[in-house]
Formats: structure tokens, sequence, C-alpha cells
């Protein structure tokens, strides 16, 4: 071939019109910064399937791919694989984060035992990589089969409403006599969560990306990202009325707690007992964990242990609120697996060596106390509000043990007499500080300024670990 031809063909490949794909991904990175890598690459005499490259998000290098539907529907073979774990590869090397976006009907089964052993290279490289640099799934067509494990082994998945996630696909599993409403769609896997935004489009799925991306920073041993802020200006009212009750949104907490208009907050679908997200504080990256006032869950607890490896991952210090009076009672959630997902959650938050404080806002008994705020169980520092109530069992329960004499013969009005009573004494936090389970006891008014101060103070803190290949969490 002349090179005239092949100057034909290279001004061919710069010309040629976008596909969803190439859009997608100059929509990820800043304008005018995406190199595609590998883009002559063939298989066959059809185009790989995949676009392959590195660009800067926000002034940070990244590496991406996204599925070509335009070429066999995106479909997966041994040089679609190969360039996709050529990029993990360049990632690994580097410390630099993955975007993936998933648009794929399956695999080129004609390639046979090419493509498992393509999908396998695939999932090695990715949980290989995993807690080294950011991994996001955007899932803007179909993700299915080992695809739907790669995507859902990254730190974080975004969908676009009209997205399907599984791994049998609903047609199959519906001719087997098992037909779920909704299976496969991105409202399901929300549910379930596998999905930690569901977005309106492909554009909505993108910037959010992008927002999710300047939140982290690009590898394990980088120090979190820095932000211009501001304070919310309603923030301490907010904060009171939450102590109160006057405010029931612990989301709105939260946002009162973190910089002004910087509270990205992940799997709202999912585990409604808490509340996950990502925020600025002072200006620095902060992951927010925290319970609204009821009993957790498994799906609670799944979702908070979760969120705080990630975080431990990339060492973002994690504040959690806690206000819960304990685990969901149940025979049947205990047959499901409610005792293995509380355990988790204790594994994963003792094990986490990231700065981590709890504000205990109200209620904090038992186990669930121990997990996510007992310093037995590895947290730094522990906050207090003057609301607090601090107890190895509720106060009903309490008095019953501790006060029979006082509680004999005594009516209803009585017994919540006296529940109240222990609250303000024994159960108060004051009684927690004394034997120096609390470190400060701080209006709500006061949250953020003692939090900036105890943060600051954290963000040397080393820790050195027994030797061991890693703990054997109950997953």
């Amino acid at each position: 071939m002349s090179l005239e031809s092949n100057m034909q063909r290279l001004a061919g490949q710069e010309t040629a019109a976008e596909t969803d794909a190439k859009k997608r991904l100059n929509a990820l990175f800043d304008p005018d910064t995406f190199v595609e890598v590998g883009a002559f690459t063939m298989a066959g005499d059809k185009a790989s399937g995949v676009v392959t490259g590195y660009g800067y998000v926000d002034g940070s290098p990244v590496y991406a791919f996204a599925q070509d539907n335009t070429v066999d529907g995106g479909a997966v073979g041994r040089v679609h694989a190969e360039k996709i774990k050529k990029l993990y590869e360049m990632a690994a090397k580097t410390g630099a984060p993955v975007v993936a976006v998933y648009d794929s009907k399956g695999a080129r089964l004609n390639e046979g035992h090419d493509v498992l052993a393509g999908y396998g290279e695939l999932l090695a490289v990715s949980n290989n990589l995993s807690g080294v640099v950011p991994q996001i799934s955007v899932v803007l067509g179909t993700c299915a089969g080992v695809s739907a494990m790669l995507a859902c082994s990254a730190d974080f998945v975004v969908m676009s409403e009209k997205s399907e996630f599984f791994l049998t696909a609903p047609f199959v599993t519906e001719a087997l006599g098992d037909k779920t409403e909704g299976a496969g769609t991105a409202a399901n896997a929300m549910k379930a969560g596998m999905a930690h935004f569901v977005c309106a489009d492909d554009e909505e799925a993108m910037n959010q990306t992008r927002k999710l991306l300047s939140l982290l920073p690009i590898n394990n041993l980088s120090a979190a990202p820095m932000f211009e802020f501001e304070e919310n200006e309603a923030g301490v009212q907010t904060l009171m009325n939450y102590m109160t009750g006057e405010e029931t949104d612990t989301v709105k907490a939260l946002e009162a707690i973190a910089d002004a208009e910087n509270l990205l907050v992940l799997q709202n679908g999912f585990g409604s007992g808490a509340v996950t997200a990502l925020g600025t504080l002072n200006g620095s990256a902060v992951g927010f964990a925290a319970t609204v006032g009821e009993k957790l869950n498994a799906d609670d607890c799944a979702k908070l242990a979760r969120f705080v490896r990630t975080c431990d991952a990339f060492s973002l210090p994690v504040v959690t609120l806690v206000d819960t009076d304990g685990f969901v009672p149940s025979a049947k959630g205990e047959l499901a697996g409610s005792v293995r997902e509380s355990a988790k959650l204790a594994h994963a938050y003792a094990e986490a060596t990231c700065p981590k404080v709890a504000v205990i806002t109200g209620d904090a008994f038992g186990p669930a106390y121990i997990a996510l705020a007992g310093k037995g169980a590895n947290a730094d520092v522990v906050i207090a509000w003057p609301s607090a109530v601090i107890s190895a069992l509720n106060p009903e329960a309490s008095v019953e043990v501790l006060w029979q004499d006082r509680v004999a013969g005594a009516d209803k009005a009585k017994r919540a007499e006296l529940a109240e009573e222990y609250k303000d004494t024994l159960a108060s936090p004051f009684e927690a500080a004394k034997g120096g389970y609390v470190d400060f006891i701080t209006a709500p008014e006061n949250t953020r300024q003692t939090l900036v101060s105890v943060l600051d103070m954290l963000s040397g803190k080393r820790v050195s670990k027994m030797p061991k290949k890693h703990g054997n969490m109950p997953l």
C-alpha cells in the first residue's frame, strides 16, 4: 500500500463521523484532551468494537474506554478485550483512574474460548487494580453477563435510565418461571445496591462521572483533592433544628456540615436507613456516612461497609453521624444473613485506617454504637451532641434491668419517666465522657468547626498494621 493511500486512510479516520462511543468519551474529558489509543485495531475485517484512550478531567489524567454499539452491537471478542486490558495495564503503571463505558449486546460467540480467556483477563486486571486507582463504570446501554460482573467490580457504577444491567437476560429467567417486574432495569439495579447513580441520559451520566472523579484522589498514594469553598449559610440553623427534631432530613444535616453545594449523595435508592455521600469539608474531600434514626437492616449495613472500605482504599477521612437504636430484630432477617452483614459493617470500620470521626447526634445503642462510634472498635475521635443517648440497651429495657426496684409496680407513665431519667443520667454523653468514651461534647452549631479542627489534626495519621495478606471479612 502506497504512502498516499496510508495518508488517505489516516485522514479518513480523523474526519470520520463520531459514534456514540466517541461522543461519550469526548463528553467525559476536558475539551480537546482525549487521545485515542489503538484507533486502527481490527478484529478480522471489522473494527474492534471499543474505543480506548486517555485524557484529562478537570486537569487530572484519566484512562477510559467506551464500547461501540455500531460494531456488532459492541460485542466483546479477543481484540476488544486486549484493547481494554492494555488500558488497565497503563493505568496500573501510571496510577490514573479508569472510566469504563458499557454498551454491548454480549460476546463474539464465534471466537469461542478466546472470548472466555479475554473476559477472564479483564476480570483479573480490573480486580488487581482495585484499591489502587479509582474505577468507575458507566452503563449507558446493555451490560450483561461477565460484563455486568466486571462493571459491578468497580468502585462506583453510574447508569442512565434506559440502560440494562443483568447477569442473566430477563427473557431467560422469565422463561424459567422467574418473572420479576423491572428485571434488568436501572431502577432495579439501584434498589439492589449495584448502582450509585441513575441519570436521565448520557449527558447527565457523564457530568456525574466528572463530578465523582473530581472528589477522588487519582490513586491510593495521592492526597485528597482540595477545593475553594464556602460555608452553608443556613447550616447552623439546620443542625439546631435537626437536634430538636424540627428537621428530619439527614441529607440536609450533612449538607449543613459540608461545604456549600458540594455534597454528592450515593445509592439513594438503596439502604434507606443509612446515607452515604462524598463531599468537601473546609475544601478537602471527605466521605460522609450517617444513620437516620432507624434500626439498621442488612442493606444499610452493606451500604455503609462498602462505602467505608472505598474511602479507606483512597485514604479519604470518614465522618459518621450516628443516630440509631441498633439492628432490626428479625429471625427472618438473620436467616437471610443480617448478622453476617452487621459483622461486615463492624469489620469495615475496625479495619479501616483512614481518619474516622463519629458524631453521635441521637441514639447510639448496643452493637450498632460499638461498630459505628465505639472507640474500642477503632474510631479515632468521638464527638457527641447534648442530645446523644449512649447505652448498652435502649432506655426502656435498661431501666427494667438496672432499676428493678423502682420499676416494680410502676405504671406506663412512670416507666416512661424513669426511661427519661436514665437518658439524662447514666446514658448521657457527659457520663460517657467521664469514662473517656466521648472526646468532645459540642452544640450542633459548632459541629462543623469541631470537625474541621479534628480532621486537620488527623491529617497526618499513620498506622502500621500486623503483617497479613488481608482480613477475612464475612462476605
